[in-house]
């Protein structure tokens, strides 16, 4: 293994053995195959994805464990190979528990997208929720054996993972259901206001003012 490799391998396993108040660990994990991931995985302005989701509900980023963010609820995130770096995929999934982690979110492209699988198979009991990151990689991601479940959202939707991973939480934190409640509120407002202009404006009239 390289120095870069080893050392990050000892900080996760480092950080499995400290006992850190449930409050100062992320809740959510973030893992994707390649930093090629990382449109889908975080979001763009065309697409939001599994970051925006997160970030609108009120969680943070954690950087530096030893020096978390304000916020009460958090994430965090890697970049973790299961076929360039299987070593680093066990240590991840394997300390996960330890860490603090309640939910992971795993993002995978290609034909061969074992990592959300991988993941789930050693994180056990601790829920998956996988990401085709392309169409070619549902078959990949959904193709668990039975007794080895994984959760999986279609290609490329990561903001719906965040979203099921949230709602996962919410059953223990009532927090952070309202704000599930909150934004799905928002949202069906917004389908509101756009079918009162559709109608009151007429196609052609709501068209222009969409271009």
């Amino acid at each position: 293994m390289t120095d870069e490799l080893d050392a990050l391998i000892a900080d996760l396993r480092a950080e499995a053995d400290r006992d850190r108040p449930t409050e100062e660990t992320p809740e959510i994990g973030i893992v994707m195959g390649s930093d090629s991931d990382l449109d889908v995985m975080m979001g763009t302005d065309e697409k939001p994805g599994a970051y925006d989701a997160l970030t609108e509900l009120g969680f943070a980023e954690v950087t530096d464990y030893d020096d978390p963010p304000e916020s009460r609820f958090t994430f965090e995130t890697y970049v973790v190979s299961a076929h360039r770096t299987p070593d680093l995929m066990y240590a991840y999934a394997e300390t996960a528990a330890d860490r603090g982690l309640d939910v992971i979110i795993a993002g995978a492209g290609g034909k061969s997208a074992d990592l959300p699988n991988m993941v789930a198979s050693i994180a056990y009991p601790i829920p998956v929720i996988g990401v085709p990151v392309q169409e070619k990689s549902v078959d990949s991601v959904i193709g668990m054996p039975s007794g080895a479940p994984i959760v999986a959202v279609d290609a490329g939707k990561s903001y719906n993972a965040a979203l099921s991973a949230v709602q996962i939480l919410g059953r223990t934190h009532r927090e952070l259901a309202d704000r599930l409640v909150d934004g799905h509120e928002t949202l069906r407002e917004s389908v509101a206001e756009t079918s009162r202009a559709l109608h009151e404006l007429g196609t052609p009239g709501f068209r222009d003012r969409r271009t």
